[in-house]
């Protein structure tokens, strides 16, 4: 079966097709050179016609028109088989999958997903960052039946002061003083203390976990809110009993419970 001569109109680009390859879609193709799709039967040309064009294709030797004198010898041409694949100009872009739009909107939902995940593990986190939506995350804890607390960042809180003293109505019994603040730019939740009575070797004697919700009472009415205000102080003024222990020294810590 001999093989035709089609031009593209758009870069006048000339391949050679054997009639079977045109009739698969109607006639219509892809230009290998610049992509433009035309109707290879309707732009035929004869043989003599593709051999005066000023430049075909130099990637598409073997669609080229004719042959050309050169001062080097001309590769050989091999016609194409009716059980080849097509060449590259004839074929059509792959269709798109019809399950595209599920893949979708299945990864839209795993995405939406993902982000409500983060938003819960991270709620506190978002509403220190982002205060405009405070709002809407404490909504949703209500929802999901969970809690928006404070931020809890021990590295930006610090005791600038403290002392213990002992009490002049019983022996046992001491007066913690103490001022925590609040380095943060963000309110934060009251920390938990951690008072230690050491002896003159500084080895524990006793040792206590004092809670907000033990030391809240004491503080000024201002500060008995939810949390400790940016760069607010918290004074604390604690009475213990001892039971009888005699120390000599002390250490407190302030930190978060698990």
């Amino acid at each position: 079966m001999s093989a035709l001569l089609t031009r593209c109109p758009t870069c006048g680009t000339t391949f050679r097709a054997l009639p079977s390859q045109l009739s698969v879609r109607g006639g219509m193709v892809r230009c290998g050179k610049c992509a433009a799709v035309f109707d290879g039967v309707a732009n035929l040309v004869e043989e003599s016609a593709a051999a005066e064009a000023a430049e075909p294709s130099p990637q598409l030797g073997l669609f080229e028109a004719g042959t050309r004198a050169a001062p080097r010898p001309a590769p050989r041409r091999m016609a194409p088989a009716e059980d080849e694949p097509l060449p590259e100009f004839l074929e059509d872009e792959p269709p798109r999958s019809r399950y595209g739009v599920a893949w979708g909107l299945g990864a839209l939902i795993a995405a939406a997903a993902l982000a409500g995940q983060l938003g819960y593990q991270y709620r506190t986190e978002l509403a220190t960052l982002a205060p405009q939506l405070q709002p809407l995350l404490a909504e949703g804890c209500r929802f999901l039946d969970c809690e928006l607390r404070l931020p809890r960042r021990p590295d930006l809180l610090s005791i600038e002061s403290s002392d213990l003293q002992s009490d002049a109505r019983r022996e046992s019994l001491i007066v913690l003083n103490a001022v925590i603040r609040n380095r943060a730019a963000f309110a934060q939740e009251l920390p938990a203390l951690e008072l230690t009575l050491t002896d003159a070797g500084d080895r524990p004697l006793v040792r206590r976990i004092l809670r907000p919700a033990d030391y809240a009472q004491g503080l000024a009415p201002a500060m008995r809110g939810p949390g400790l205000a940016p760069g607010a102080e918290a004074v604390l003024r604690l009475h213990f009993d001892t039971g009888g222990v005699r120390a000599t020294g002390y250490r407190l810590y302030l930190f978060y419970p698990a």
